[in-house]
């Protein structure tokens, strides 16, 4: 840390607190060239989640879009909106985990994670949900992701 008086480079740290629900933290430091005293802050600053799209152009992980895709899916069921919080908040730590070491995801395997989530929660809201991420071509892609639905109970 530079000395706001003297600009020299060696310090030492008399005190350090935690602020702000332990998100930042408020260091006293005394220059040892010149022995100013002074403080500084420190937080952690941690790297956005990116999804790789398709076309390979990354974006910031946008929790809302993802909360808009699901709560399509899932209209007209019965489906509590606490149900649908925990699994949004389950598909975005999931992702994160994936991420982690990177802090990207591919769109396809966030994709694939809400189809597994939506599956284990609900098989129409399951089907909304492909048909739009998959991209169903005609009705036949359709049919026979029902029937699959049909032969995997």
């Amino acid at each position: 840390m530079r000395c706001p008086r003297c600009d020299g480079i060696e310090d030492k740290v008399l005190e350090s607190r935690s602020l702000a629900s332990g998100e930042s933290l408020r260091r006293r430091r005394e220059c040892l060239s010149c022995g100013y005293r002074f403080t500084s802050y420190e937080r952690i600053e941690e790297k956005r989640l990116m999804v790789i799209k398709n076309d390979k152009r990354r974006e910031v992980f946008e929790r809302e879009k993802l909360e808009r895709g699901i709560q399509r899916a899932c209209e007209k069921r019965n489906i509590s909106q606490v149900t649908i919080e925990e699994m949004i908040n389950d598909i975005e730590d999931e992702a994160a985990m994936i991420g982690k070491s990177v802090h990207e995801i591919t769109s396809r395997k966030v994709g694939e994670i809400v189809l597994k989530k939506l599956y284990a929660l609900d098989r129409v809201a399951y089907v909304r949900f492909a048909s739009v991420y998959r991209q169903f071509k005609d009705v036949d892609e359709f049919v026979r992701e029902i029937a699959s639905l049909k032969g995997g109970d």
